[in-house]
């Protein structure tokens, strides 16, 4: 049997951008490896892995390991680095071609459409804060407000931080749960669109604006982006991104209704279109009939434990909308740092993404979810045992026994979710902006940071 791989940690989390002259890494002596998130100005292209084992990197290096990695549509481009590492934009390439993209892109969104940026938290002051920060310097014409969510107001922790920053809006919602928090954030909300992420996000100036420009069209109702992780210091964090983190790959996609029914006989499958610690949704989405808000027995929080998100998206492409993902709206994730917390993630993932296609089947009578709880999941967790056994993966087959172990609590773990939204009730419902009075306001419990 071939050794098994080892996980290859800590491992620094860089950043390099091709348009500006290639440096050493010299303060990555700490690290084992490296991942290097590669962009062009304004595009991110991908990322590559560099085993440094506590050694500087140099230039040559890095456009060694850039050309070896990333796709082979783009390795033309990196041969227009000269040898002092600097990118010559003027030459012909692919990636130089990545840039006069921008000028088939969509016109720019009218700065009359107002954003909201709603934030759920849950008692971690010091995350929010740093949220808050980034989310107060976002360059753009529009008007942006702030709702920060509350899901635990008996604690008094997050009160504190939001007023440190003025205008941001507070909203308690005392039943836990994400898609209760993230409801009444909407609710709260009075801008076009509404726009999610969560307390443990970090994210550059231009993010908000890149995530927005879709909108331009007036197919588009609901655009993700991509989310990196901040750091991969222990190994909980590297085998979250080796399960599969929550970035969903570098190049563009879009969903829509005919994508939606490309699936035959398998689901669509929404999990790979993003999540909400990312995403961006016009608000007339939350009163359509058959969109509506958030499903509040989804999701963290809830025995189910995710898919409050997925399903989302999955309404909102069966009604004929679509969905848009940008890579370039990329956002900085905080995985968790110990392995008690990331076995409780992957277990409540697991139990979610059971959830979700059970709710799939069971409310909108979709057959292809059998698909995916019968044969392509049990056959893909297998295939992953495999691959560990091989030396080929350095993600822990105990991981994997308790993805099985979540699947298998899965459809019990929606059914007390079930149970407790009946007892906790519903939220909503969304009132959209131009109908609503000073009594909608008064009813969402808002309360105006001071």
């Amino acid at each position: 049997m071939a050794k098994l791989q080892q996980c290859p940690c800590p491992t620094a989390v860089r950043t390099v951008d091709l348009s500006q002259p290639l440096n050493a890494l010299s303060d990555v002596l700490d690290y084992t490896s490296v991942r290097l998130f590669v962009s062009l100005a304004d595009r991110l292209l991908g990322s590559v892995d560099i085993a440094n084992h506590g050694q500087p990197v140099s230039v040559s290096r890095i456009r060694e390991a850039i050309a070896d990695g990333l796709p082979g549509e783009l390795i033309e481009g990196i041969e227009s680095l000269s040898s002092n590492g600097q990118f010559q934009a003027g030459l012909a390439s692919p990636v130089a071609e990545l840039i006069m993209m921008n000028a088939d892109a969509p016109a720019v969104l009218s700065a009359d459409v107002s954003v909201s940026v709603v934030v759920a938290t849950r008692d971690r002051p010091n995350d929010l804060r740093n949220c808050l920060q980034c989310l107060s310097v976002q360059v753009s014409p529009r008007r942006v407000e702030i709702v920060v969510v509350d899901n635990n107001p008996a604690s008094g922790l997050t009160p504190q931080v939001v007023a440190e920053f003025p205008g941001v809006v507070l909203v308690n919602e005392p039943r836990q749960g994400l898609a209760y928090a993230r409801n009444m954030g909407f609710i709260a909300a009075s801008g076009d669109i509404a726009i999610t992420t969560d307390d443990d996000v970090t994210m550059p100036p231009e993010w908000l604006e890149r995530l927005v420009v879709p909108f331009a069209r007036s197919d588009v109702a609901a655009v993700t982006g991509n989310t990196l992780p901040l750091e991969l210091e222990t190994v909980s964090q590297y085998l979250f991104e080796d399960y599969g983190g929550l970035g969903r790959g570098f190049k563009p996609l879009e969903a829509d209704a005919h994508w939606f029914r490309s699936f035959r006989r398998h689901p669509a499958p929404t999990w790979t279109l993003g999540a909400t610690a990312n995403a961006a949704f016009r608000t007339t989405v939350f009163c359509h009939p058959e969109i509506g808000l958030m499903d509040e027995a989804l999701g963290p929080g809830m025995p189910s434990g995710v898919g409050e998100d997925t399903y989302l998206f999955y309404k909102i492409i069966q009604a004929g909308y679509g969905l848009v993902y940008v890579p370039d709206a990329y956002v900085w994730h905080k995985h968790r740092r110990d392995m008690p917390t990331l076995r409780h993630q992957i277990y409540n993932y697991s139990k979610g993404h059971i959830s979700y296609h059970l709710t799939t089947l069971l409310r909108d009578h979709d057959l292809r979810a059998l698909t995916r709880l019968l044969i392509s999941l049990p056959r893909s967790q297998l295939g992953r045992i495999k691959q560990r056994l091989r030396g080929r993966s350095v993600y822990p087959v105990s991981l994997i026994m308790l993805e099985i172990l979540g699947s298998m609590v899965g459809p019990w773990a929606l059914w007390k979710s079930r149970r407790r939204v009946r007892r906790e009730g519903r939220s909503g419902p969304y009132v959209p902006v131009a109908q609503r009075s000073s009594a909608d306001v008064a009813n969402s419990v808002v309360e105006h940071a001071r």
